[in-house]
């Protein structure tokens, strides 16, 4: 794994563990990087990240409700 240094403004609030945790959930969400790799860089489990997702909005599944829809519609 990588290191990566930011410099962050003083004016974000957010600790260094919540930011680690808000870049793990977007590359997950885009699909970069496994539940278990987004859940390593955030320093968590893979069971606390899960369950953290719904937090920010982030789904588990990696379809979309309106796949979801379509695939029921068509069954």
């Amino acid at each position: 794994m990588r290191t990566l240094e930011l410099n962050i403004p003083n004016t974000i609030e957010e600790t260094d563990e919540e930011l680690r945790l808000l870049i793990a959930a977007k590359l997950y969400e885009n699909g970069t990087l496994s539940s278990g790799q987004a859940a390593a860089v955030a320093g968590l489990s893979k069971r606390e990240f899960i369950e953290i997702l719904g937090d920010y909005q982030i789904s588990l599944f990696s379809t979309s409700v309106e796949e979801l829809e379509l695939d029921i519609e068509n069954a």
